[in-house]
Parts: structure tokens; sequence; C-alpha cells
């Protein structure tokens, strides 16, 4: 699974939404009823081309969307990444796939999200809301304190996961002296 932008905001979600209705409906649930489905309704509507709206896809399907902003906060010195509307596709929500692959996704998708502050979005703190408190369970062993984690800090506090990467120099100088 890849974390990707939405690059046609408007055309992609249609594309998406048209998958999850079909999800939906197909275990009898009607689609308009996920909370979900509208504050994606109205990001993609917006003209603005810095929503930030990302996918986490394989090559048959779309699992989740989210929106995931850089930004200045007062609490961080340099920029942080915050991800909210974390919305998965109806197949989890309903459970046509087991809570091991809702789990996966949930994880893969904050994994991307770490990719991107690396990568695309560079920041050195991720602010990363969940859709409850309950999926904090999948993030547990990443508060460990270990010498290859990513992580300076990672705290979980409710649905809310923040966390602290290391400078990559550190990471690559930790990894050197465990070899």
């Amino acid at each position: 699974m890849r974390l990707l932008p939405l690059k046609d905001p408007e055309r992609s979600w249609r594309h998406i939404r048209a998958q999850w209705k079909k999800d939906a409906e197909g275990v009898g649930e009607d689609f308009a009823s996920f909370s979900g489905i509208t504050v994606f309704d109205a990001l993609t509507s917006k003209e603005a081309d810095c929503q930030g709206l990302y996918y986490l896809a394989d090559s048959q399907r779309v699992h989740a969307l989210c929106q995931v902003r850089r930004l200045l906060m007062s609490k961080y010195p340099t920029p942080a990444l915050s991800v909210r509307f974390v919305n998965v596709s109806p197949i989890y929500d309903l459970g046509v796939a087991d809570i091991s692959g809702y789990a996966q996704v949930l994880v893969t998708l904050f994994s991307g999200v770490v990719w991107l502050s690396r990568d695309a979005l560079s920041a050195s703190h991720i602010r990363f809301f969940l859709k409850s408190p309950g999926d904090s369970q999948f993030f547990a062993a990443l508060k460990a304190a270990t010498p290859l984690s990513p992580f300076s800090k990672f705290t979980i506090e409710g649905a809310l996961i923040e966390c602290s990467l290391k400078e990559v120099g550190a990471v690559r100088l930790t990894e050197q002296r465990v070899s």
C-alpha cells in the first residue's frame, strides 16, 4: 500500500466515493450515513490547491483517506504535520475486513505520514488524530524507546498521537552503532 496525494481532488474523490458506496451497499448499509464522508465532500469541493488530501491504496482499492497539513505551531520550534479526518473504507467499519486488516491500514497510514515527514512534507513533528481512542492500542509498541526508533518522543493521549522525529543523521549513526 502507498500513501498518495489526491492530485485532482474532485475527480479522485468521486472515484473513491463510488468504490466506498458500492462496498457499503454490498452489505446493505446506507453509504450516506458514514460521518466522515461529508468532511471529504466539503474538502474536495473547495478550489484551493492546499487541501493536503492523501489516500492509502494498493492496486485494487483505496483503504483510507486523510488530510495532512504542514504547519508551524507554537509548541514546536520547527514545522509539524497535522493529520486529521482519518477515514477508512466501509469494509473496515462494517466488519467485512477483520480487525487485523483495520490495524494494518491504520499503521500503514501512519507509516506513510512518517515517510512524508522525511520527504515531500519535511517536518520534525507529527500530530496524528486517530479515528477513536480505541485505535491507540495499535500504536502502543511505538511508545517504547529503542535505539533504532525514528522517534525522539512518542506519546498517545486519547485519540491523539504526538511524536517528534530524530534527526536523520542521528538515526543513521544509531544504526551504525547497532550493526
